[in-house]
C-alpha cells in the first residue's frame, strides 16, 4: 500500500513522538523526536559528528574516542558561542549607528 509522506507527517503528529536510531562514534542511540523536522535535525547532526570524528582519527593520532568525543564538543560548542557573541557585537553597532541616526534626525528637526 503506497502512504503519502503527508499522510506519515498527519500520523506522526497523531501519535506524537517518533522513534528514531542514531549512530554516533559507532553507537547505536535510541531517541524519541516530536516531528519530522526534528528527525532531520538530529539525523543532520548525528552525520555532522560522525563526519567530525572521522576527520579527527585520520588527521590526529587519536586513539580514544571519548578524546574524540571531547574535541567534537569543544568545537560546536566554541563555534556556537562565537556566533552569540558575534551577534551580540552586531546588535551593539547597530543599534549605536540607529542612536547616531536618531541624533541626527533629532537636531536636524530642532
Amino acid at each position: 500500500m503506497y502512504c503519502s509522506i503527508e499522510r506519515v507527517i498527519i500520523f506522526i503528529s497523531i501519535v506524537g513522538n517518533l522513534k528514531i536510531n542514531l549512530v554516533i562514534a559507532g553507537r547505536t542511540y535510541p531517541l524519541s523526536v516530536n516531528n519530522t523536522i526534528e528527525e532531520e535535525g538530529m539525523r543532520k547532526a548525528a552525520a555532522n559528528i560522525n563526519q567530525l570524528i572521522s576527520m579527527y582519527e585520520k588527521n590526529y593520532a587519536v586513539s580514544d574516542k571519548q578524546d574524540v568525543l571531547a574535541m567534537c564538543a569543544l568545537q560546536f560548542a566554541s563555534k556556537l558561542e562565537i556566533s552569540t557573541l558575534d551577534i551580540k557585537e552586531t546588535n551593539t553597532e547597530v543599534l549605536d549607528k540607529i542612536n547616531e541616526l536618531t541624533n541626527l534626525v533629532s537636531d536636524h528637526l530642532e
